[in-house]
């Protein structure tokens, strides 16, 4: 009897651990079929737009089997949703969308399984953005640079133009700098030859955009010596002083014989 009792009881446990084992096997599958789509993308992927549009996201949860709550990124930052705009499915939009949004990337994640999200990255084109301060003055002989700040969307075509001609890069004395924001013209020991109107062209495909820098070269500061100033002050000083002495013995030389006693005269 007590063996009966004691194999009816190892029965029920082994019940009861292959219905858990049962469980944590078949918990995956119900994540495994459900996939997220943006717009009826199940890939992630490069949206085309323009600057002053406005673009929608619908992120939707495909072969679900409960509701399933959504959430919303903008690169690392989480999207403020409303309550009813997050269950199944979640609609976002960008407007007015910005130069600034190129290269922006929009997450759609589950929530209870983050490792499930697809992604939508913004690829906003736009024409060259030219800025820069147009008018600086220098010391002849001292260095300038002129910063011509660049934005646009496929890259431009940068180049550097004076009078109208393509800017004659001078060994030591023009250098150029670029960077994706940046196209900087370096002079070296400016000359008076140097004053002038400089341009910045951008070119796309599409357009051309000019900004003009303008250059005034003034006067060197003229110093004067210190050093030669005072040994010449004090040459002169010693002159004068060596004068008054050699001026004052001859008078009193002169002063002497003067004093001199006369010889007595024999009436």
């Amino acid at each position: 009897m007590a063996l009966l009792k004691m194999t009816w009881k190892k029965n029920i446990l082994m019940q009861n651990y292959a219905s858990l084992l049962l469980v944590i096997l078949l918990l995956p599958y119900g994540l495994m079929d459900v996939i997220l789509t943006v717009n009826n993308n199940s890939e992630n992927y490069v949206l085309p737009t323009k600057p002053g549009s406005s673009e929608s996201l619908k992120c939707a949860v495909q072969n679900h089997s409960q509701d399933e709550e959504l959430l919303w990124y903008r690169e690392t930052g989480k999207v403020d949703l409303k309550a009813e705009n997050k269950i199944n499915s979640s609609d976002i939009c960008i407007y007015p969308v910005s130069e600034d949004d190129n290269g922006v990337t929009f997450t759609c994640k589950l929530q209870r399984n983050q490792s499930i999200s697809i992604s939508v990255t913004l690829n906003v084109t736009y024409e060259p953005i030219l800025s820069g301060k147009d008018l600086q003055t220098v010391k002849e002989g001292n260095g300038i640079k002129l910063d011509c700040n660049v934005k646009s969307n496929p890259p431009a075509q940068m180049m550097w133009y004076r009078y109208n001609s393509v800017l004659n890069l001078e060994k030591n004395h023009h250098q150029i700098y670029q960077t994706s924001e940046l196209f900087q013209l370096s002079i070296s020991k400016t000359l008076k030859s140097d004053n002038g109107t400089y341009s910045c062209h951008a070119k796309t495909s599409n357009e051309l955009r000019i900004m003009n820098f303008h250059l005034i070269i003034e006067d060197k500061e003229t110093t004067i010596p210190i050093e030669p100033i005072i040994a010449a002050s004090v040459v002169v000083f010693l002159t004068i002083m060596f004068g008054l002495i050699a001026r004052r013995k001859k008078i009193m030389k002169l002063c002497r014989k003067t004093q001199t006693p006369q010889s007595g005269i024999a009436m």
